[in-house]
C-alpha cells in the first residue's frame, strides 16, 4: 500500500438507516464519550486500552461463525479467516502501543477489566444479532480512524514525540529501519479503515443489502510459531 492509499478513505461514515444501526451508533458514541473523558489527549495510552477492546470482536465473530458452519455443515464464505486476521491485526496494534507508551499498572488493570466486560457483552450481542454486532464494530472503527487522525495531528504539531517505530511494528508491517511513530500511526489508521469497511460490509450483507468490494489493508508479515522451521 502506497502513501496515497494510507491517506485516503479517512472520512467514510455509514449513516444509520435502521433501528439496529441507530442502536449501534449510539452505543459506540457513548464509548467514545467515556474514552475522551478518561484519556483526553493521551492517545498512546488510549490506544492500548481501546485496541484491547478492538481485538475482541474478530475472535468472537470467528468462533461463532465457525460453530455455525459446523452445525449447518456449510461454507463460511471466507468470514472465519477474515475475522481471525482482524483479531490478530488488532492484537498487533496493542503490542505495538504497549512498546510506545508503557502503560501503568492501573491502565493494565483497566485493560483486563474492559476486555472481560466487552467480551461478555459482544458475545451475547453476536448471538442475538450478528448484524448489529458488525455494525457496532464498523462504527467503532470509524471512531478509531478519527482518534488516530488526532494522534497524527499531535505528532505533527510537536505535542507527542515522534519516537522511532518499535521493532515489533517494523517487522510486522515491513517498515524501514528509519520508520517513526508517525509511520506506525499511518498504517494502523489504514488497518482500522479496512476493518471499518469489512464490518460495515458484513452488516450490509446480513441485512440483505448489496455487497461492496473492500480495498485491502496495509500488507503485513504473517506471524509464525517460534518452533516453525525456516
Amino acid at each position: 500500500m502506497n502513501m496515497t492509499d494510507l491517506l485516503s478513505d479517512i472520512d467514510v461514515h455509514h449513516a444509520p438507516r435502521s433501528v439496529s444501526d441507530r442502536i449501534a451508533w449510539g452505543f459506540v458514541k457513548s464509548l467514545r464519550f467515556c474514552a475522551d473523558t478518561f484519556f483526553a489527549k493521551r492517545y498512546g495510552h488510549r490506544a492500548v486500552v481501546l485496541e484491547t477492546v478492538a481485538a475482541v470482536p474478530g475472535m468472537v465473530g470467528a468462533t461463532l461463525t465457525h460453530l455455525k458452519a459446523l452445525r449447518r455443515m456449510s461454507d463460511d464464505r471466507g468470514w472465519i479467516r477474515t475475522l481471525m486476521d482482524e483479531a490478530e491485526n488488532e492484537r498487533m496494534h496493542l503490542m505495538t502501543f504497549i512498546e510506545v507508551c508503557q502503560p501503568t499498572l492501573f491502565e493494565r488493570f483497566i485493560v483486563m477489566a474492559v476486555q472481560w466486560l466487552f467480551y461478555l457483552f459482544f458475545f451475547g450481542l453476536y448471538l442475538v444479532s450478528p448484524r448489529t454486532a458488525h455494525r457496532v464494530v464498523g462504527y467503532f472503527e470509524e471512531e478509531a480512524v478519527i482518534s488516530y487522525t488526532h494522534y497524527l495531528a499531535e505528532i505533527d504539531e510537536g505535542r507527542s514525540e515522534n519516537v522511532p517505530a518499535p521493532k515489533i511494528a517494523r517487522d510486522y508491517w515491513g517498515l524501514p529501519a528509519s520508520a517513526t511513530l508517525r509511520d506506525v500511526v499511518l498504517v494502523v489508521r489504514a488497518d482500522e479503515a479496512h476493518h471499518r469497511d469489512v464490518n460495515h460490509g458484513f452488516a450490509d450483507e446480513l441485512a440483505g443489502g448489496p455487497v461492496k468490494a473492500v480495498r485491502p489493508g496495509p500488507a503485513h508479515v504473517p506471524l509464525q510459531p517460534h518452533w516453525t522451521v525456516a
